[in-house]
């Protein structure tokens, strides 16, 4: 695995991972995971080591959303990339004692046969993630911790309370005009939780910055 750029994004902890493709005529190799790299890029991204626990693929139609899911018992960071399509990837801070707690990051995500690169986003635990579909797409997500349903909690894609301040005017247009394309979501995440009323369950309280 070849790493090109480490990249900040706006929230602490998360950050965009760019790794090099190969191509010839046949099209191109890529490693996209290895270990060892990820061992040695640990601590820029503020941990110990990352292991990986879970897997998943998800695959949608255009105009689905999924999320935003937080998973936090266990604590679960996530790596994300695009399988093929077209998304938005969002992330949104609700870790208490964090300065951009409430505070939404949008990323689009495009599928590029040709790309010279590939790229992971690493979120870390205490961000709640979700991703909305803009045409028939599939995202692959390594897990830092097995899936636990009691652990989990979902924070309501269309609450208005989100600070989308850190979002560039393109992504922040998209975002407002999905949401108001009556998207195709789920009957768990339509009993989503608001921010505010995160912020009075209990369980937040386990998840700190």
């Amino acid at each position: 695995m070849k790493i090109l750029e480490l990249k900040a994004l706006p929230l602490s902890g998360a950050f965009l991972i760019v790794f090099a493709r190969f191509h010839d005529k046949r099209g191109y190799f890529t490693e996209v995971f290895r270990q060892d790299e990820f061992d040695a890029l640990a601590p820029q991204l503020g941990l110990k080591e990352l292991k990986v626990q879970q897997t998943n693929e998800s695959r949608s139609h255009k105009g689905v959303v999924r999320g935003l899911h937080l998973q936090f018992e266990p604590a679960m960071g996530k790596l994300v990339r695009l399988l093929y399509g077209r998304a938005v990837d969002m992330a949104l801070d609700v870790r208490k004692g964090s300065k951009s707690f409430g505070k939404l990051i949008l990323v689009e995500l495009r599928s590029d046969f040709e790309a010279e690169s590939d790229r992971w986003i690493w979120l870390p635990p205490g961000l709640a993630h979700g991703t909305f579909y803009l045409e028939e797409s599939a995202i692959e997500y390594h897990c830092t911790a097995q899936y636990n349903p009691k652990g989990e909690v979902g924070l309501d894609l269309f609450d208005p309370q989100y600070d989308l301040s850190l979002c560039s005017e393109e992504l922040t247009d998209s975002y407002l005009a999905f949401i108001k394309n009556n998207p195709i979501i789920s009957e768990k995440d339509a009993q989503a939780l608001t921010l505010a009323g995160w912020q009075a369950d209990p369980r937040s309280g386990a998840v700190t910055l």
